[in-house]
């Protein structure tokens, strides 16, 4: 974070930024979000059906109660963030282009797979609205039970809160639950996937996702990210450990780091890893704090390079995957610069 002492947890920065308010604009919503969800889905069905007919379409996750999570007033992870991609969607007809998705009801026994029954309870204990926080599980539970029964070909979960910081030791980095490890374990549980990717673009490092799997070959872990910044963790020589070791990938940008930087660690590092794992499923924690301006990052990724980042994970997700991906909202804090990298997100995930 170039605008705090990088030594400062996030927490202390937040506790010298929530005492002011950014005069976020609020949009009247109605209830087309609830009409256009989809019915929930049963949870009991535990086989894969892709091969009976090609998937179409690209689900997008999305509840209302996702715009009511709060951490405190003036945050930079606010539901503005949420608002400006919805209202950007509306604006030019994406929304209509998607499939909507809406969150089944949140399984418990698919959380305690990655957190302890001490982490949960802590949520519950330091979230003001602990239920969104399951609810955003669900919505990422939801997103693998659409993919993985061929209902649609990929998804984009627009959750909050994110996820990819969260270990056993309660909130941390605005995250609760790691979103999407629980939807990685998930998936391997009830649809016998075998090999999970995971590409976390972030600005700052999934620390959350390592920790879940650092020691397990059945999921490939890359990200990219800036070093020193929060959580100040991501070294290269973090390769994971015991059966797990050289599953775990970590690439550091330099500061400034743009397009051809990115897209270079992804050609040359990603790439190859992936064709030797030639995983089942394709999961991304799609942070876009990565972007240029961002308030809490200082890369200069455009949204042209995140739609080159889609194209190159989807060609691993199509060559490998049956093009089974499925990308989960983590940072982006820059609410008008969010909306815009989404759209060039979702954009390459609508095409054929």
């Amino acid at each position: 974070m170039r605008k705090t002492n990088q030594l400062y947890s996030r927490r202390k920065f937040l506790k010298q930024t929530c005492s002011t308010a950014i005069g976020l604009g609020f949009l009247t919503w109605t209830d087309w979000f609830g009409t256009h969800s989809a019915s929930p889905i049963s949870l009991e069905h535990n086989e894969l059906n892709y091969n009976k007919k090609r998937p179409r379409g690209t689900g997008f996750v999305f509840e209302k109660q996702y715009l009511s999570h709060t951490i405190c007033e003036g945050h930079p992870e606010s539901p503005q963030r949420l608002r400006s991609v919805l209202r950007r969607m509306q604006s030019i007809g994406l929304d209509q282009e998607v499939r909507h998705i809406g969150a089944s009801d949140h399984a418990l026994s698919a959380i305690e797979a990655i957190h302890s029954k001490s982490h949960i309870k802590r949520v519950e204990q330091e979230a003001t609205d602990a239920y969104i926080c399951y609810l955003a599980v669900a919505g990422a539970l939801s997103a693998i039970d659409f993919v993985c029964t061929g209902k649609v070909r990929n998804a984009f979960c627009a959750l909050r809160p994110p996820g990819h910081h969260a270990r056993n030791s309660g909130e941390f980095g605005f995250c609760f639950f790691n979103n999407v490890a629980i939807a990685a374990r998930y998936a391997q549980k009830k649809y016998r996937i075998k090999k999970v990717l995971i590409v976390d673009w972030d600005y700052h490092h999934g620390n959350g996702t390592e920790w879940a799997f650092y020691d397990d070959p059945s999921v490939l872990f890359f990200s990219t990210h800036r070093l020193k910044a929060f959580p100040q963790t991501g070294f290269p020589e973090h390769e994971g450990k015991g059966k797990g070791y050289g599953y775990n990938i970590n690439v550091p940008l330099p500061s400034q780091a743009d397009d051809r930087i990115i897209l270079n660690a992804f050609e040359t590092q990603l790439l190859p890893a992936a064709e030797r794992f030639e995983p089942e499923l394709v999961l991304i924690s799609a942070g876009f704090d990565s972007r240029k301006d961002d308030l809490l990052g200082d890369f200069s990724v455009t949204d042209d390079g995140f739609a080159k980042l889609t194209d190159l994970v989807m060609s691993v997700a199509k060559t490998h995957a049956g093009s089974r991906l499925i990308s989960f909202l983590e940072g982006g804090y820059n609410p008008n610069g969010l909306a815009l990298a989404v759209e060039a997100h979702l954009k390459r995930l609508l095409r054929v």
